[in-house]
């Protein structure tokens, strides 16, 4: 295995299983609802936490159906999360689409984010396993708490690397985590593999999270499939511009405070510029990977499988990826 595609290939049953169960699950007899789930959905993405979830449940040699059921639940949160959180940043694009708020307006988003959550919440009963209910709503809630400090340290150029990662933490690694760790559990796997499993999902969480923070620098718009500078003209500081803030003075540093403090992004090109002089992308990355050799290093009690080799090719493809 060598890409993403290889990956895809090596599950492409149950992926094909969890499309199809994703789709079903999302009727509704309110026509509104499968309108904008249809859209939603079909914008595709990377589906990146059901793939872990699938991976981590074979690794564990698991044998039955759950497995993609859970994968769907894991898709239908973070899909939630994405609506809402489009109406809370203001986003005009995603996936090189218009939001659906864009598309059908606020009410209409937080009330089929609404849809998503709740649907998710009645499948996760399915099996009958009041630990996985536990992981999923606890996830769930950490979410929400990391999206409102997200909103709470918004527009602040102080913001420290400890609570920069206080953050993504909470508003991106817990789902991989919620992810991974079900996977095993489904497998009914021992308490050493499920840790190292729940480990291996935090830590690549955070090293996506942090590429991600620097994909809205470096990248384009029509890789990225949304504006370059979001970060910025939300007023969010992420890990190259907190970086930056403590690497640069005089005119340099004024400049990415006034950006950071206003949340203005009309001198991005400046912005890069300094960011590239003081070498706050290269920082970040080797924060990334620092991330993502954690991850690999919390599957070395997990029995060897091409699953297991497809979650350790994940760790370095999670590291050059450009959107």
């Amino acid at each position: 295995m060598q890409n993403f595609d290889d990956i895809h290939n090596l599950l492409k049953d149950d992926l094909a299983q969890t499309d199809l169960l994703l789709q079903s699950r999302l009727s509704s007899n309110v026509a509104l609802i499968n309108q904008m789930s249809g859209y939603i959905i079909g914008a595709g993405g990377k589906r990146l936490r059901p793939l872990l979830l699938l991976l981590c449940a074979r690794a564990s040699n698991y044998q039955g159906k759950h497995h993609q059921l859970m994968a769907v639940v894991i898709e239908l949160i973070h899909t939630a999360t994405l609506l809402h959180d489009d109406i809370v940043d203001e986003s005009a694009t995603r996936r090189g689409k218009d939001t659906a708020n864009e598309v059908w307006g606020n009410s209409a988003s937080v009330l089929v984010g609404d849809f998503l959550y709740s649907r998710a919440f009645e499948m996760m009963v399915e099996p009958d396993s009041m630990i996985i209910m536990k992981i999923l709503s606890k996830a769930t809630n950490e979410i929400a708490q990391g999206e409102v400090l997200q909103l709470l340290n918004c527009q602040n150029s102080e913001l420290t690397q400890a609570q920069y990662y206080q953050v993504i933490e909470r508003k991106t690694a817990v789902l991989f985590q919620a992810a991974t760790q079900i996977g095993g559990i489904l497998a009914n796997v021992d308490k050493v593999q499920e840790l190292a499993l729940k480990n291996y999902g935090l830590h690549l969480g955070n090293a996506f999270q942090i590429i991600d923070d620097v994909l809205d620098y470096e990248s384009d718009s029509a890789t990225m499939g949304k504006e370059v500078g979001d970060d910025l003209s939300e007023g969010k500081t992420t890990l190259p511009m907190i970086y930056a803030l403590a690497n640069t003075s005089g005119a340099d540093k004024q400049l990415l405070t006034t950006a950071i403090n206003q949340a203005d992004n009309s001198k991005i090109a400046e912005v890069v510029q300094i960011l590239q002089a003081v070498d706050a992308f290269e920082y970040t990355r080797q924060q990334a990977k620092k991330s993502a050799d954690l991850a690999k290093d919390s599957l070395a009690g997990i029995k060897p499988s091409v699953y297991k080799d497809a979650l350790i090719l994940l760790c370095d493809l999670s590291l050059v990826r450009t959107s």
